[in-house]
């Protein structure tokens, strides 16, 4: 299963293995993407990890999709565990 993340085109960081430096980052320059996404996406405890994976990814292309600015990407990683 791949995973996917949410990150600025302008963000020199991998959020997946320097994920205090991407957030940093991202916060400083005032894009809050973690805040904007946890906004978007319709995560739930009642949920399994799997139907929250799927429902971080839907929120992901949405906001790509809306993106006037085109500042948003979606950046995945192969998970090699599965």
């Amino acid at each position: 299963m791949s995973k996917c993340m949410l990150t600025t085109v302008d963000n020199p960081y991998n959020p997946f293995e320097q994920f205090t430096s991407w957030f940093l980052f991202d916060v400083e320059k005032g894009y809050n993407t973690c805040s904007y996404l946890g906004r978007i996406a319709r995560t739930s405890d009642q949920l399994s990890e799997e139907e929250n994976e799927l429902e971080i990814e839907r929120a992901i292309d949405e906001i790509i999709k809306y993106d006037f600015r085109n500042i948003y990407k979606k950046v995945i990683r192969q998970d090699t565990n599965t």
